[in-house]
Formats: structure tokens, C-alpha cells, sequence
């Protein structure tokens, strides 16, 4: 997977710096053209000369070193890379991304690049507890770089917690692991649903939900990303079209069920994480109601259950539902599954921290028809859709859900 791959590697200032040196030899040895951009205070711990003979390749560490007059140093290397991996990260560096600060070499390449990012924390344990590092990792998290967790156990500071670097062997996994899901959903076609749909009372008023569509637009980015053709069907919410995604934007539930159903033939996968409103009023006012009486009342009329329909209609496209719930998740979760024939169904408690509508984050449950397939613990929201759709791919062969 890494054959003729470009990896810049950044090395912050820490002692873990020296396993980044086991980490650019497995990179290279993986095939990788690995390309090293060390900060000031990691030539502290490890010197350049490590990296150059194991990369093969000139160091990178004063901005202003350009040895190639041809090119700028940093934007040639953040343009040539198809991933950049840093390692250790450090508070510092953390805080310098999420705040956009490009005061070093490796700062200014990664303002400049466009290729993915890897983070793979080291730090002492109070200090990634902290709630400001914390704060700027949701945000990267937010912009769609990943992490990769430090482990728990003796620091070099002498405390026992989590902040070890993870070791090279896990970080070459999730490397390997990004390139393969590349591929995962190729020439697939898969339709997302995302965000609350709006019911109008008359012109100015609306009943809607908290949707925050994040959760669904993190689907259709990362869909996008493992190679699939995405079409994004959206409802009310604030979040950016993710690039290269087909997006249609719908109002109410009507307006949804007439975009998902045209174009249910041509999709092979399926994804409703939208918040669909499952009433809406009888009749809309065509002016705006005026005060006049005490009391208001609305007659409601049920709208159509997209996401059964589907399931009614399905021949061979693979479904997944979403339940957001407050009480009794799976046997809510197992009810939907198999009242609305779905090959899979992800729940969460709404009600929980870091879970649900308008959080970065998730804590997830997947549910097939044998039961639980996957418990997933918080994570963002990106990694929570590349868990899903990773878990999907790898049932596509089979689709045991399938009408």
C-alpha cells in the first residue's frame, strides 16, 4: 500500500523522537519515499543525520535553508505529499495547527498542504488531559485530521498514564490502513442523508429538530474519500459540502422522500442519518398566522417513512438506518433493524455526553440481524463514518440483510 507513496514525517521536540526513527525505517523499508521535516527543539533529542541516512533524503528543519532553488522547500514538500504523518505531536505543535500559526518549517508545510494529516500524540499525561489541548484537538478533528491515540503506561516524566507515543508498529497499521480504505468503496455509488428537515406551519414558522447534520456530512466526506460516488441529500444545517460529493438540498420530509427515491435504482448503498420529521401540519398557512386567539391548534398529518419505503423496495442495495435515542437503545435499535429491513442500524443515546446532535463527537452502537456487530467508544465524528463505512464494505460481499 505504501509502494511510491510520499510520506513527510514531522518530528516535534519530545523524547519520543527517537521511535520516530524506527518509524521512518519501516516507512522506507514499506516502500515509502519518506521526507523528514524535524522542528528546532527535536534536533535536541534526536540529531538530523538518523533520519537522513534511514530516509535517504535531506532533513528538513530551518525554513530558511532552501537548498533546491528551483522550488520553496515547503510548499514542494506539502504539494508532493500523499500523507503527512506527525510524530511525536506535540502540545505545542497541536496548538500551533489548530490556531493556524506558521512560525517553523514543519508549521508553514502543514498550513500548506492539502494531502492528509496524521497526529500521533506524545506528551505527559496531565498535559494531553488538559482541557486546552483537548479544546484544539476537537478542532483539528473538526478540519478532518486524524489521531492516532498515545498509549497508557510509564512516561519518561515518571508518571503512569496515557501519553506514550504510540509505537511505530501501531502507526505504520493505521498508515497501511488509510491507503487501503482508498480503495474500499470504489466505483460504489452510496447516498447519504444528512441534517433535520423543516415542516412549515405558514411562511415564517417551521417545527424542525436539533439535527446538526455533522454525522452525515462526515459520512459523505468520507465516502468520497474511499473512493465511492457520493450523493449528499440535505436538510437544514450550517456544515461545508464536502468536496466532490453530488449535493441536493431538500426542505421538508416530502422533499426528501422525492430525492432518496429517484435515485434509489441507480445507488448500491444507502446511509439515512438524517432526522427526518415523522409529522407535519395538515395545512400550510399562506400567510403568516396572526395572534388573534388564546390558544393555536394544529391538525398533523404522518409523513412517509423514507427509510421503510426503502427497505420495502430493496433488491440487493445495502441499507443503513440511523436511531437516535434516549431510553432502551437496542431494543428500539433491533425494532427498527428489522421492522424497516435494514442491513444495519447505528444507535446512540442522544442524551449522552458526546453523543448526538451537534457534538463533534459520537459513542455509537452498530446493530445487524444477529445482533450487536460493533461498539464504538467516543471518537469524532470522522472516524465514527470511517468505522461505519469500513464495517459496510466488508459486508457488501455478502449483504445477509438484503430484500
Amino acid at each position: 500500500m505504501l509502494k511510491g507513496k510520499t510520506v513527510v514525517l514531522g518530528v516535534c521536540g519530545g523524547i519520543a523522537a527517537y521511535k520516530a526513527a524506527a518509524l521512518c525505517s519501516k516507512l522506507a523499508q514499506a516502500g515509502a519515499n519518506v521526507r523528514v521535516i524535524m522542528t528546532e527543539s527535536a534536533v535536541k533529542f534526536v540529531a538530523p543525520l538518523t533520519f537522513q541516512t534511514l530516509s535517504r533524503h535531506d532533513v528538513a528543519v530551518d525554513t530558511f535553508d532552501e537548498k533546491d532553488a528551483s522550488v520553496v522547500s515547503h510548499i514542494n514538500l506539502a504539494d508532493s505529499a500523499d500523507l503527512v504523518i506527525v510524530a511525536p505531536a506535540t502540545a505545542n505543535m497541536i496548538a500551533k495547527m489548530a490556531l493556524g500559526l506558521g512560525d517553523d518549517m514543519l508549521s508553514t508545510t502543514l498550513l500548506a498542504t492539502e494531502a492528509p494529516i496524521f497526529l500521533a500524540p506524545a506528551m505527559n499525561v496531565h498535559m494531553y488531559a488538559h482541557p486546552a489541548v483537548q479544546h484544539n484537538m476537537n478542532i483539528l478533528a473538526q478540519r478532518g485530521v486524524r489521531f492516532i491515540e498515545p498509549g497508557t503506561g510509564q512516561l519518561a516524566c515518571g508518571y503512569v498514564g496515557k501519553g506514550r507515543l504510540a509505537e511505530p508498529e501501531q502507526i505504520m497499521l493505521e498508515v497501511s490502513g488509510f491507503f487501503a480504505e482508498k480503495k474500499l468503496l470504489q466505483g460504489k455509488k452510496v447516498l447519504v442523508t444528512a441534517g433535520g428537515t423543516v415542516e412549515r406551519i405558514d411562511p415564517v414558522r417551521y417545527l424542525t429538530n436539533d439535527s446538526s447534520g455533522k454525522m452525515g456530512y462526515a459520512i459523505a466526506a468520507q465516502a468520497k474519500r474511499m473512493g465511492a460516488d457520493v450523493v449528499l441529500v440535505s436538510g437544514k444545517t450550517t456544515e461545508r459540502v464536502p468536496d466532490g460529493v453530488e449535493f441536493v438540498t431538500v426542505e421538508s420530509a416530502l422533499d426528501m422522500y422525492e430525492a432518496v427515491l429517484s435515485r434509489f435504482e441507480q445507488t448500491d448503498i444507502v446511509i439515512k442519518a438524517a432526522a427526518v420529521a415523522d409529522y407535519r401540519p395538515a395545512e400550510q398557512a399562506p400567510q403568516k398566522l396572526k395572534k388573534n386567539n388564546d390558544e393555536l391548534t394544529i391538525t398533523f398529518v404522518k409523513n412517509p417513512d423514507i427509510l421503510q419505503t426503502l427497505g420495502q423496495k430493496k433488491h440487493g442495495q445495502f441499507l443503513v438506518g440511523f436511531a437516535a435515542e434516549t431510553e432502551r437503545v437496542e431494543e428500539y435499535a433491533m425494532g427498527k433493524l428489522r421492522k424497516k429491513n435494514c442491513d444495519l442500524v447505528v444507535a446512540n443515546d442522544v442524551s449522552a455526553d458526546g453523543a448526538g446532535f451537534g457534538t463533534d463527537t459520537n459513542i455509537v452502537r452498530i446493530y445487524d440481524a444477529q445482533g450487536l456487530a460493533l461498539q464504538l467508544p467516543i471518537m469524532s465524528k470522522t472516524d465514527v463514518a470511517t468505522r461505519i463505512l469500513t464495517l459496510v464494505a466488508s459486508r457488501l460481499g455478502s449483504n445477509k440483510g438484503a430484500g
